[in-house]
């Protein structure tokens, strides 16, 4: 268990509640009959990208609609901003630190020993697998590539999708019936050069990846050499897994790779954004109506199978947007991806299950990527589940209002970075020997008021409390 917070940091009334990883704790009764479960991932989605954050540029109807079904988390996190710790953090139901994973490998790396999920390391798929659940990862992975790390060797029955970070969404070079974005920066800053569908340009730090060397898309084990844009391919198989597993209870983790680099969007969603002039902008949107859309058939299928009221559905998104890259937008937040200031972990994130959570409500308190196994084992398993996780079960009382006690959310990352947030209060570091900043996020959302002088005990706490979950936490691994 953690030490108590020091201090003004309140210790909350039960240990299921606070941050400790302890025996999974549950509010309520085993349903008669097991729920379903679809996960839906989207990939470097800003925080302020959709309609249901405000954003009337570019339409996304469906996961509005999904918003308006259930509940609008305006506080939901994640536990890295970077993808593949963020996504070990969710499967796991634990602070990825705990078992040392807190670098995001790419390329070649995500075949380093120290890559991905450690084998001893369960998902908490693999508990529902072996309750009978049919369990299914459509999409990226990005937790491994050796034998005993792929998804099938996680909890995973079905796998249709790919290892690494990224992906090209068709077939290719060339690519065909896409408009595709490229970064080079062998041209001069700042200049771009259209061949065709294709753009060139020198906008971000680093070239384009050359994402698909060494990582074939994959349908079980078997590579496959052809596939529709890759969106669309991803919900053409999370809905061809719902047909096949509807008679018996199901979990699905829908992982889209969009609105992650390389910038690729259909010919069609191209045309549909015409009215976005900026070109790089302009693929960034055709991207995101392809999710949306994605997003939109997954739920039609579930309602044609008459199984929405028997599924949770939890949106989110793994890390904020990179905004040179892609466009993307975390208003109001300070910071993108690969930062600790909310824009880099707070994130889109949408809980919906009709007649069990509230529609069109709100909720402001904190909600973990990690609350998701916390909340939905013992609804599917009951008291049979031990899972150790960092979660909250939230399903009592997400959109309602009731829930009182502040929550506690801690951060370790590369270079020193890292953070905590109790209740109003956030510290960060962004790396190590800067400042250390104090924010009170209820005043100051966007981060920009350095409180630090003006609360030194106030911060003193808040990094005690981080000291006294450090201290649980093994080293972070490496990939020298």
């Amino acid at each position: 268990m953690l030490a108590s917070p020091p201090r003004s940091i309140a210790a909350p009334s039960t240990a299921c509640l606070f941050l400790a990883s302890v025996a999974l704790c549950w509010q309520g009764t085993t349903a008669a009959s097991q729920p379903n479960l679809v996960v839906i991932i989207a990939d470097d989605l800003g925080y302020g990208e959709t309609g249901m954050m405000g954003n009337a540029e570019i339409p996304t109807p469906a996961i509005d609609a999904l918003a308006r079904s259930g509940v609008r988390c305006t506080s939901g996190y994640v536990t890295s901003s970077y993808c593949s710790p963020s996504r070990a953090g969710f499967l796991s139901g634990r602070y990825q630190s705990r078992f040392g994973y807190d670098l995001n490998p790419t390329g070649e790396r995500n075949n380093h020993p120290n890559a991905g999920l450690p084998p001893q390391q369960k998902t908490f798929v693999e508990h529902l697998q072996s309750a009978g659940y049919q369990t299914s990862l459509i999409g990226k992975w990005h937790l491994g590539t050796r034998p005993s790390q792929v998804p099938t060797s996680k909890g995973f029955d079905r796998f249709f999708g790919f290892l690494h970070e990224g992906h090209f969404y068709v077939p290719g070079p060339p690519f065909e019936n896409v408009w595709t974005m490229l970064r080079d920066n062998t041209l001069p800053t700042g200049r771009f050069e259209t061949n065709q569908k294709t753009i060139r340009g020198n906008y971000a730090r680093i070239n384009e990846p050359d994402y698909d060397a060494g990582n074939p898309m994959l349908d079980g084990s078997e590579p496959i050499e052809h596939w529709n844009y890759l969106t669309d391919s991803i919900t053409d198989k999370a809905i061809d897994a719902i047909t096949q597993t509807a008679s018996k209870p199901f979990a699905m983790v829908v992982s889209y790779n969009a609105v992650h680099s390389p910038m690729q969007a259909s010919l069609e969603d191209h045309a549909a954004m015409e009215l976005i002039d900026d070109p790089q902008r302009r693929i960034f949107a055709g991207m995101l109506i392809a999710l949306d859309r994605g997003v939109g058939r997954i739920i039609e299928k579930l309602d044609q199978q008459k199984l929405r009221q028997d599924t949770l559905v939890v949106f989110f998104s793994d890390n904020g947007g990179p905004t040179a890259e892609l466009t993307s937008s975390n208003a109001p937040l300070r910071g993108g991806k690969g930062s600790l200031y909310e824009g880099g972990v707070r994130i889109p994130m949408i809980w919906s299950m009709p007649g069990t959570i509230p529609a069109g409500a709100e909720e402001d308190t904190p909600i973990l990527s990690l609350d998701i196994a916390a909340s939905f084992l013992p609804l599917a398993v009951g008291e049979a589940s031990q899972l150790e996780t960092d979660g909250t079960n939230v399903l009592p009382w997400i959109g309602r209002g009731t829930f009182k006690l502040p929550r506690t959310v801690w951060w370790r990352m590369p270079r020193g970075a890292r953070a905590l947030r109790h209740g109003d209060w956030k510290f960060v570091q962004a790396r190590q020997n800067q400042p250390i900043e104090l924010f009170n996020l209820a005043l100051d959302l966007s981060e920009s008021k350095d409180l630090s002088d003006v609360h030194p005990n106030r911060l003193q706490d808040l990094l005690a409390a981080w000291d006294a979950v450090q201290a649980e936490m093994p080293p972070a691994k490496t990939f020298d």
